[in-house]
């Protein structure tokens, strides 16, 4: 009790996460060193125990033999706060680190054990998020040039700026900064 109480007053989890999260030693252990590694707590909260939870339940992995450090999990929250990938890559990556892919493409040496590897894994599959708005801009242009009669559509009806969103994201692989791109259709197409 004395655990979740401070869960909830000195990391401001809420009483839910901080009671999934003091249900074992364990995962306590895991989040507090998680968020030793520097990354915040209510995104590591929600990174462990939506992704990382989910993931040992589906294989029926306890918390304690778990393929991926917390100090690796730490980096991929991280990133994703950094705004260096999005929250679709940092289950990609997840993946990438709990199988432990060694491959020389993606970490040098020593597996996938530390922060230093998950960077060195977004480096080498290019796993980036495109943040350059010339870059999005001239894909957003793109798409609003060749679909002049969506265009008309999602001024009529702006829940269209979906599609438009994910023709993008489909253009750039998935790689464009989604809040990016939103902001840029909103702009150019005069939806409020």
């Amino acid at each position: 009790d004395e655990k979740k109480a401070r869960f909830v007053s000195v990391y401001g989890l809420s009483m839910y996460d901080a009671r999934v999260l003091v249900a074992e030693v364990e995962l306590a252990d895991y989040f507090e060193e998680m968020v030793a590694f520097g990354t915040q707590a209510k995104a590591a909260a929600n990174f462990l125990i939506n992704e990382h939870l989910g993931k040992l339940n589906r294989e029926g992995i306890s918390i304690t033999n778990s393929p991926i450090p917390s100090q690796a999990n730490s980096a991929i929250v991280q990133l994703v706060l950094d705004g260096i990938i999005s929250s679709k890559m940092s289950k990609d990556l997840h993946e990438i680190v709990w199988t432990g892919n060694t491959d020389p493409k993606h970490v040098s040496s020593g597996g996938v054990r530390t922060s230093e590897a998950v960077l060195a894994i977004v480096e080498t599959t290019n796993m980036k998020q495109v943040t350059d708005l010339g870059a999005i801009e001239k894909a957003v242009d793109e798409i609003i040039a060749a679909n002049p009669d969506k265009v008309e559509a999602v001024k009529l009806k702006a829940s269209m700026l979906g599609w438009f969103v994910g023709q993008v994201m489909k253009t750039t692989g998935g790689k464009a900064n989604p809040q990016a791109v939103n902001d840029l259709l909103r702009q150019k197409l005069g939806i409020n």
